[in-house]
């Protein structure tokens, strides 16, 4: 789905080095790159390919890269040079088990590298984080407009377990590459026109002092416009579940559990890890005082639910990590718990439990 995607969103420069998870992905895109006349490389190293990527995209190219975790932590460097570059890439990263080498098994571990920049400098990410195939293959899309629109990095965090499954997808038609905006800015020789310069090294301060105030403005009209959630029962929620992805999906199978036991129980699934939807999660503390952040990991995102809440309201968090995958009756047991702890039943709740499925 990512591959075809992205082919459709107009790529046509892919550049990677094979780790699992996600070596799906440059295997499909080594074929298919070739039907539609792009360039397809299989570097040699993480740090080569993010390099390639900065190349390609000074060019003006729709371009990719894929990896894994520790993968994804050599092109770091790389994603801090495209974002100061203002340079549009995209970048996904299957996560697997960590830290270290770790497993290649499904986790969300890589929540603070992805959204907190991971390499040096002031810089932010876009960050998209899907939850089905349809979805990995509609975001995936959105990231490479994203990445054109405001110049910057636009990163899809998945996992070992979406980049493994198998679902129907309907795929958008292809985009003609003729249609897309003008680049005024890249770098494709001068002939015809006066020279222009994409620079990273800025040595006088007050000249990278207010570059880095440029990019506080984009990441601003960033968090502005493209902050994106998807709400799940929440109109007579007393209890909330935050959580993204495929953390996500197992919690909507426990959240249907547990509503057939009377409890009132509703979910906010971040689609845009950043900019993160704080905004929503904060008006949330009007009406419910009680949080569940459920990830895949020891707990990375329940530090900007925290953020968010601002001490209005309670915030559990409940998580197994290294590539262990929670089921949905195990999470159900974690949203019954603190429901009942917080004593939020009342009579005709407690009569529908007795009655629901135990």
């Amino acid at each position: 789905m990512l591959g075809e995607a992205a082919v459709r969103a107009g790529c046509r420069y892919y550049f990677g080095y094979p780790i699992t998870p996600q070596n799906e992905v440059p295997e499909y895109m080594s074929g298919r790159l070739l039907e539609v006349g792009g360039t397809f490389v299989q570097a040699e190293s993480e740090l080569a390919s993010i390099n390639m990527v900065i190349g390609a995209a000074m060019a003006g190219a729709r371009v990719m890269t894929t990896s894994s975790s520790p993968g994804i932590s050599l092109m770091q460097e790389g994603i801090s040079y495209l974002a100061g570059l203002e340079l549009p890439a995209v970048i996904a990263n299957v996560v697997r088990g960590g830290p270290g080498l770790g497993n290649i098994a499904p986790a969300q571990s890589d929540y603070f590298q992805a959204t907190r920049g991971g390499g040096h400098g002031d810089y932010r990410t876009i960050v998209l984080a899907p939850s089905s195939c349809q979805e990995l293959c509609d975001l995936t899309m959105k990231a490479f407009d994203l990445a054109d629109k405001y110049r910057n990095p636009v990163m899809i965090l998945g996992d070992g377990m979406m980049g493994q499954m198998m679902e129907p997808v309907e795929f958008p038609e292809m985009i003609d590459l003729a249609d897309l905006p003008a680049k005024d800015w890249t770098i494709t020789g001068n002939q015809g026109r006066p020279s222009r310069a994409l620079l990273s090294l800025l040595l006088t301060p007050k000249v990278l002092e207010d570059h880095n105030y440029k990019l506080v403005r984009k990441y601003d009209a960033v968090t502005r416009s493209e902050t994106d959630w998807e709400e799940y029962l929440l109109e007579d929620a007393r209890q909330v579940v935050v959580a993204y992805g495929t953390a996500a999906r197992i919690a909507k199978g426990a959240i249907k559990r547990v509503r057939s036991m009377g409890l009132k129980v509703g979910l906010l699934r971040p689609k845009t890890l950043w900019p993160f939807p704080s905004q929503p999660i904060k008006e949330l503390t009007r009406i419910v005082r009680q949080l569940l952040v459920f990830e895949m990991s020891t707990g990375q995102m329940v530090e900007d639910v925290e953020m968010a809440v601002a001490g209005q309201a309670q915030v559990h968090f409940y998580g197994r990590p290294g590539g262990v995958i929670p089921t949905p009756e195990e999470v159900a047991h974690q949203i019954s718990h603190y429901y009942y702890q917080a004593g939020l039943m009342d009579g005709e709740d407690e009569a529908k439990r007795r009655g629901g499925v135990a």
